[in-house]
């Protein structure tokens, strides 16, 4: 969420109108997020969230509100897209795309506050979301692809200065690796593709909501998985074990992971890490704007994961490469016996 489209109070009223909202009694621009615009508009309804798609084009806008009314109609607590008097999901505003959802209670918690709990909850969640999907059989495509960020790093490997020459090293040498030791043979579905804090609420240890579908999309459900584990199990510059273990059994108690899965998982948490890195170097740091419209997200933190990640600096990096090793757990897909 950011604020890139500044809207007036009576643009806003109006908006409020069309999407059957009841007068408008106050507005919020919500800065923290990377490339829409969001507003929090209080009416005598209730709250609701209006976004301005700055990104996608009209038919990526309805595949997500696609996605999210098939979610809601299983009870998957996400984002319940709001219609226009005309029926409608979308309006234009300034040619691009503006939708309202209603508001989903509960508190964004920073990450270093996050229980084990609320990590149990988050990872059954996300397996919940992978499940759920299966019955989705419609395509979305995957903006995020290795393909998709190599050809983003092309364009940004040109823009960097000469003085980050150490890092361009590092992140040519990682899409080499990576090219040859991605496993795309591997389940594959609906995934949210960025479950960071601000994007999930709770109420104590109860997920209330699953916020920001931007980057949802059909992948490898064990990199959306590895997207979570560097959002929410590294903090104080490394990744905690305690951590990791509390999100995955909260995962498995749905989903058990297979074994190729468990193999695959160090390189699906690299390609996050540099896939963060380099979306980040292109939407912040080589895109200069107004500082008071959005929050800063630097590079830096997924380069710091990414060179833990190589083994070329410490962080906490044993401990779960050896519950990935000793993760998977034949008993769960061994055929129970009859009794004699």
């Amino acid at each position: 969420m950011a604020i890139y489209t500044i809207l007036t109070k009576k643009e806003l009223s109006n908006i409020a109108d069309e999407f059957l909202l009841g007068d408008l009694v106050s507005f919020t621009g919500v800065k923290n997020g990377s490339v829409n615009t969001h507003y929090l508009l209080e009416t005598k309804k209730g709250k609701f969230f209006a976004k301005i798609d700055e990104v996608k084009g009209e038919l990526e806008v309805k595949q997500e509100l696609d996605l999210l009314l098939h979610l809601r109609k299983q009870n998957f607590p996400c984002h319940q897209p709001q219609k226009t008097k005309a029926g409608r999901f979308t309006i234009d505003f300034q040619g691009k795309c503006l939708t309202v959802s209603k508001y989903i209670d509960g508190v964004e918690l920073p990450v270093t506050t996050i229980t084990a709990a609320q990590l149990n909850a988050t990872g059954h969640a996300l397996a919940n979301l992978h499940l759920l999907g299966r019955s989705y059989k419609k395509s979305i495509d995957n903006r995020f692809g290795f393909n998709r960020i190599v050809g983003i790093y092309r364009d940004v490997r040109r823009q960097l200065p000469t003085h980050l020459k150490n890092i361009i090293r590092v992140l040519d040498d990682e899409f080499g690796y990576l090219e040859n030791y991605l496993d795309n043979n591997l389940p594959k579905g609906i995934i949210h593709g960025d479950l960071f804090p601000d994007n999930v609420k709770f109420k104590g240890n109860r997920l209330t909501g699953v916020m920001d579908f931007e980057a949802s999309c059909r992948g490898k459900l064990i990199y959306d998985l590895a997207t979570a584990v560097n959002a929410l199990c590294y903090i104080e510059d490394r990744y905690q074990i305690d951590r990791f273990e509390a999100l995955i059994a909260g995962y498995e108690s749905l989903r058990p992971l297979s074994l190729p899965e468990w193999d695959s998982f160090p390189n699906e948490l690299r390609f996050s890490a540099l896939r963060f890195t380099v979306t980040r170097i292109k939407d912040f740091y080589l895109k200069k704007m107004d500082e008071n419209h959005r929050i800063y997200k630097d590079y830096k933190e997924f380069y710091d994961r990414l060179l833990i990640l190589r083994r070329e600096k410490s962080g906490g990096m044993e401990d779960i490469l050896l519950a990935m090793a000793t993760g998977y757990d034949y008993r769960k897909y061994q055929k129970s016996k009859p009794a004699k």
